[in-house]
């Protein structure tokens, strides 16, 4: 497909060498089928929103090499737009859970070309209060292990620095009182995690969920009462979306276009695999609110 014009944003705080290698075996595939490619480096936290709110309305195409943080930012700067280009993941970080939703291969050259021939998909968003997540909100272990990630061991070790900080957060956490309403329906009880997902992919391990769509209208609440390495090896095997399963005394799951999430203390919630934002949270599912690339 040929596109006019096309804005190509990347993370400046990435490593240099690595951005100097994916960029020289991308831009010459994206050229090919973009007649005007800008290229523009973040400089700070939430450039890449900034970037996206004043070039966005301009271009047919925005592409974004980076990891999920890049991709949060450019989603809460595209989603407020009227006027929303088309969107294309390059992946350069850690984990790259929504790019690998899409089925974007983690090769940069792979990736490149998958992007210019890929198929063009409808995506929900999350909206949270006044901000904006792709891949998923929660609140309980996972806000928890993100916010004890070392970042030594994420530089040195990368994806299983989040196996490692979950086993740590594990030994301290207790279970939190939570209430939720779902489409109405009105839910409370203890947890240790509650995730409202939209993609399929957390810490680079994809959820085995058949139930999630990132373009059925819908988030996938999933509630943990309990957790281990056995259960929490146990979340990213086995589906526990089929009825009678016998993890479902430990796990709940729900689905809904409104969700409304209290706790008893206000908690940190972590959207996209960073901590951005408190308990209590009310979520709207924006149905086919972006477009985006995928690989077919």
């Amino acid at each position: 497909m040929q596109y006019k014009r096309g804005l190509l944003i990347y993370n400046g705080n990435a490593g240099q060498k690595d951005i100097k290698q994916a960029l020289g075996v991308s831009v010459p595939i994206l050229s090919s089928s973009i007649s005007n490619l800008m290229i523009v480096q973040t400089q700070r936290i939430n450039h890449a929103k900034e970037l996206c709110e004043l070039y966005g309305p301009a271009v047919d195409l925005v592409i974004i090499l980076g990891g999920d943080g890049t991709v949060h930012e450019c989603i809460n700067g595209l989603s407020n737009l009227e006027h929303r280009p088309m969107i294309g993941i390059l992946p350069a970080g850690t984990c790259n859970d929504f790019s690998r939703t899409l089925m974007i291969d983690q090769d940069i050259g792979i990736a490149a070309n998958q992007i210019i021939n890929g198929e063009c998909m409808p995506v929900d968003v999350l909206k949270v209060d006044e901000q904006y997540c792709l891949n998923f909100w929660a609140t309980g272990l996972i806000a928890e292990t993100s916010n004890n990630i070392k970042q030594t061991e994420k530089d040195h070790f990368g994806k299983i620095s989040y196996l490692l900080s979950a086993i740590r957060t594990m030994k301290n956490m207790d279970p939190f009182h939570y209430v939720l309403e779902i489409d109405g329906q009105r839910m409370e009880g203890e947890a240790l995690l509650i995730i409202a997902a939209n993609g399929n992919y957390i810490g680079a391990n994809r959820m085995p969920f058949e139930a999630i769509s990132f373009h059925d209208g819908l988030a996938d609440v999933i509630i943990i009462k309990h957790t281990n390495l056995t259960l929490l090896k146990e979340l990213f095997t086995t589906d526990i979306t089929i009825q009678n399963n016998e993890l479902s005394q430990e796990m709940e799951h729900y689905a809904g276009k409104s969700i409304t999430i209290h706790t008893k203390e206000d908690m940190d919630a972590d959207m996209d695999g960073e901590v951005y934002t408190k308990t209590p949270s009310h979520i709207t599912v924006l149905k086919h609110h972006l477009h985006m690339l995928k690989a077919k």
